[in-house]
């Protein structure tokens, strides 16, 4: 394989990365929910999403990539100690995160075949860890996210054609909308490019060696692009069952597994079906990434973690299954993790904003876009008031 074939694998592949780690099962579950909330008004909010997701992985990759240190050593260098905290809290949101994945992948094994949840987890578990022991860890994950990450795009589009949404009124709400809530932006957000997303793509690129600016747009570009096709995909999907049965009687989807009940009713059994393997493969996806960066927030912490990574990544897979078996409601999980994320985000950005005009942290020949740096500050001023206007709500997801 030439050098510039296997970079261009190397970006496609983080690309895919942080797509499938921000395509979980909480974006699922909170997609579904919110849409059946806000109906046709939740475009504005993924409108909203989709332009600070691209702000953040922009500013984060290319200083990320230019500098050739991870996040929480940029931290470090810009505050003595704030890379230790930043390090804490993304790898404690990716726990939570990574429990509700770990569910939402054992759901996807019970809707497609009534597996139990306990040896679906256990089977979803076991997928990663095996990914985790392979020999060449970079493009095992790579490969395994690309395939199943084209397989959930596939099967989304036939469900939201079937399901046949009013993208009209879709298109007019996402200019105009007629309910704007900010605690579904904020958990919207930290769902797709909160906490741990943020860093997947780029700390994937730098252990893979890559350093260019323009290769780090790309890659992030790219995620971008296959988050936001997912995105619409699966709120058209399940806008086209809730607004015409909204025009009948009031729709209930279940709530032990909305985004299901909401397949089921668009495409049939078929689509029923369909969504498990959605689910699953969203799940384990955001599992191996979940894992991968949240480690990799620890590695340059420790030696011994450094040493011996991929057993810490296999580790946190088995902590998370296991405290997966405990949690009572899973749906309520993966919504209460997005909403953390999303207060993570403005000290994370912040941090890796600061460290953009320090010469021994990208060095002297990079100049990063003002217009990047401008756009950064002010989602990191919009997020934080975010955060505060929605704290509220989130602390009721815990009661």
């Amino acid at each position: 394989m030439s050098e510039k074939k296997g970079t261009l694998q190397v970006i496609l592949g983080a690309a895919f990365l942080m797509a499938t780690s921000a395509i979980g099962p909480g974006f699922l579950t909170q997609t579904t929910v919110f849409t059946q909330q806000l109906l046709a008004s939740t475009s504005f909010a993924i409108v909203v999403t989709i332009i600070v997701t691209a702000i953040v992985q922009l500013n984060i990759w290319r200083i990320i990539c230019v500098s050739g240190l991870r996040a929480q050593d940029v931290a470090n260098k810009v505050f003595p100690g704030l890379g230790y905290l930043l390090a804490f809290f993304v790898a404690l949101g990716g726990l939570a995160f990574n429990i509700g994945n770990v569910g939402g992948a054992a759901l996807g094994l019970n809707t497609v075949g009534g597996i139990p949840l306990s040896y679906g987890a256990a089977i979803s578990a076991a997928v990663a860890i095996f990914i985790f022991l392979n020999k060449d860890l970079g493009k095992a994950m790579d490969y395994f996210t690309q395939i199943l990450g084209i397989l959930m795009i596939a099967l989304m589009l036939y469900v939201a054609v079937q399901s046949t949404p009013p993208a009209a009124l879709a298109a007019r709400e996402a200019v105009m909308p007629s309910v704007i809530n900010w605690t579904v932006i904020l958990t919207l957000i930290g769902g797709t490019v909160g906490g741990y997303i943020s860093f997947s793509g780029a700390h994937r690129l730098i252990d893979a060696g890559v350093h260019d600016a323009n290769d780090a747009t790309r890659g992030a570009l790219n995620g971008i692009i296959v988050t936001s096709i997912m995105r619409v995909l699966l709120f058209l999907a399940v806008l086209g069952v809730v607004y015409v049965a909204a025009g009948e009687a009031a729709v209930v989807l279940d709530k032990g597994n909305p985004a299901a009940d909401a397949f089921r009713r668009g495409a049939g059994e078929i689509g029923y079906r369909m969504f498990g393997v959605i689910l699953w493969a969203a799940g384990v996806t955001s599992v191996i990434g979940a894992s991968y960066t949240s480690v990799s927030f620890l590695r340059s912490l420790s030696k011994s973690i450094d040493n011996n990574y991929r057993w810490w990544m296999i580790g946190f897979i088995c902590a998370s299954t296991a405290i997966n078996i405990f949690v009572a409601n899973p749906v309520a999980l993966l919504i209460a993790a997005g909403s953390v994320n999303g207060l993570i985000l403005p000290l994370a950005l912040a941090s890796i904003l600061l460290g953009a005009y320090k010469k021994n942290i990208i060095g002297e020949n990079y100049h990063h876009p003002i217009i990047l740096t401008l756009a950064g500050w002010a989602v990191v001023v919009f997020t934080f008031w975010m955060g505060i206007q929605a704290l509220p709500n989130i602390m009721n997801i815990f009661k």
